[in-house]
């Protein structure tokens, strides 16, 4: 037996109240659902839909764009530290293969001019050892030659004092000791280069925003 089709029509509601004298007090809330319309009306429907499709796409579209500058912001959270490590060691390597290449070409040169150091010394200490009466001077390789070069260099430096050499094989090319009266100054190539390269690797370090300093003791 085939059921009968519920009933959902509402073809007459009177739901309209009316005072003693007849006025409508609460008019009815009924309203006929429309069967026919107007084609301007049918436009504007049509705009209307339109319209919310595409603020609804649109919104779509803003949280979409939200999501992905979140995920770029997460992964250049993540990157930016990893980076700042690439870039550090890059930096402290470019350092490192400037120092070295400062060495090889600073120990041709002190091959070349071994008594360069000693005469940059001389004129730099100029005033102080000008009063003194003794000069001593300790390195290697300290021939004739190298004797009355240094002698030179020691007047044209002012210092008018007695000259006296030492001569120390154990000592590297191009390194002396300079002892008078109430002072003295010593130069090292080798320890020079490595207290330069540790004031490199300090700053390059304090740039990374490791304020600690790698500089060993000072050997003066």
């Amino acid at each position: 037996m085939v059921q009968p089709a519920p009933f959902t029509s509402r073809p007459f509601a009177f739901d309209t109240e009316f005072d003693a004298a007849g006025s409508v007090v609460r008019p009815s809330t009924f309203r006929p659902a429309k069967r026919a319309y107007l084609p301007a009306e049918v436009e504007a429907l049509v705009a209307q839909a339109r319209l919310e499709a595409r603020e609804a796409a649109l919104a779509e579209v803003g949280s979409i764009q939200a999501m992905g500058i979140a995920a770029i912001g997460q992964a250049m959270e993540t990157a930016v530290p990893a980076l700042n490590h690439v870039a550090q060691t890059h930096r402290a390597q470019s350092a490192e293969l400037a120092v070295t290449a400062a060495r090889v070409i600073a120990g041709v040169a002190l091959d070349h001019l071994p008594l360069g150091p000693v005469q940059s010394a001389l004129e730099a200490l100029g005033q102080e050892i000008d009063a003194s009466p003794r000069l001593v001077i300790r390195a290697s390789g300290l021939d004739d030659a190298a004797r009355a070069g240094i002698e030179a260099l020691a007047a044209d430096a002012g210092f008018s004092g007695v000259l006296a050499f030492r001569d120390d094989a154990a000592l590297p090319v191009a390194a002396f000791s300079l002892e008078w009266a109430d002072g003295r100054a010593d130069f090292d190539p080798a320890a020079a280069a490595l207290r330069i390269s540790a004031a490199l690797m300090s700053a390059l370090a304090s740039e990374a925003g490791h304020a600690e300093s790698v500089l060993p003791g000072k050997d003066f």
